[in-house]
Order: C-alpha cells, then sequence, then structure tokens
C-alpha cells in the first residue's frame, strides 16, 4: 500500500492526531472542496494554504455530497479517487471525507486553528467562519486564480469531443 494513503483518515483518529499536535503548540489548518478533478488551481490553493501552519486537513464532499451540491452529473471522479490524489499531494497532512452538504459538524467537532477558503467566497459566506473565530481562530482567503475550475475543464473537454 502506498503511504500517502495512510492520510486518509477517518474522523476519531483525525481528532485524535489534531489533539496530539495541538499539545504541541502546532497550527492545524483547515479547507473543503469537491476537489472533482484536481487541477493546478487546486494545487497552488492547497500549497499556500499549508504554508499557513502546520498541519492542513482537507475536507472533502463525499460523492453522494458532490451530486447535492453540483448535480446528477457529477462528480465525475468517484471519492476514493479524489481522495487518493489529494493525498498524494506532499502538501495534504489529512483528508476526511464528509457526507453532508457543508463541513460544519467537522469544523465544530476538530476546531482548526485557521480556516481557509479560495478568494472567491467572501468571509460573511463561509461555513464555520463564526464559530472558528469565536474559538479565537483565524479565517484566511486565497486569491482566486481565474481560469482554473473543473467547470472550465469540463466544458474544454466537452468542446474538443
Amino acid at each position: 500500500m502506498e503511504k500517502y494513503r495512510l492520510k486518509i483518515r477517518e474522523l476519531p483518529d483525525a481528532k485524535k492526531e489534531v489533539e496530539r499536535l495541538r499539545s504541541k503548540n502546532k497550527k492545524i489548518v483547515f479547507t473543503n472542496g469537491c476537489f472533482d478533478i484536481l487541477h493546478v488551481g487546486h494545487a497552488r490553493y492547497l500549497y499556500a494554504a499549508r504554508e499557513m501552519g502546520d498541519l492542513l486537513i482537507v475536507a472533502m464532499n463525499s460523492d453522494r455530497s458532490v451530486k447535492a451540491i453540483k448535480g446528477p452529473d457529477r462528480p465525475i471522479m468517484n471519492q476514493s479517487e479524489r481522495s487518493e490524489m489529494l493525498a498524494s499531494l506532499e502538501c495534504v497532512d489529512m483528508v476526511i471525507m464528509f457526507n453532508e452538504d457543508n463541513p460544519m459538524e467537522l469544523i465544530r467537532y476538530l476546531m482548526p486553528d485557521i480556516l481557509v477558503k479560495g478568494g472567491d467566497w467572501k468571509e460573511e459566506d463561509i461555513i464555520g467562519a463564526d464559530v472558528v473565530k469565536a474559538a479565537g481562530g483565524q479565517v484566511r482567503s486565497i486569491p482566486f486564480i481565474k481560469g482554473y475550475s473543473t467547470s472550465d475543464i469540463i466544458k474544454r473537454i466537452g468542446m474538443k469531443l
């Protein structure tokens, strides 16, 4: 088994690791998304998020959750493939899958020090921002890189078929 697959964690195990690192004064960074077709925009975003702390947790929407958010034709890549691709990135320390439409319960449970989203999200729209800030954490935004989105990739592929 590839070592990076060990980064894909169940929630109780993730919580233990967060508590262990927090006891060593490490900063826990949390982000979430569908990551349907991993692209350079995702890679740049995740590397920038990782630089904000000591541990980057990526919460990934399950197939059911993606379908509910994006529609019946999504995801393109299944949850097993998506989680493995994320885990294979050096900057990602942990991947957790969630089945709900949003990560609020995960955020409350893990209570990251830093909650990160792309610059296309206004802070007031970031799920969990109020919870993290109330606990003394930070909410940060990474500038959105235009021209890199899963939807754009799907359109480009459709044009070439």
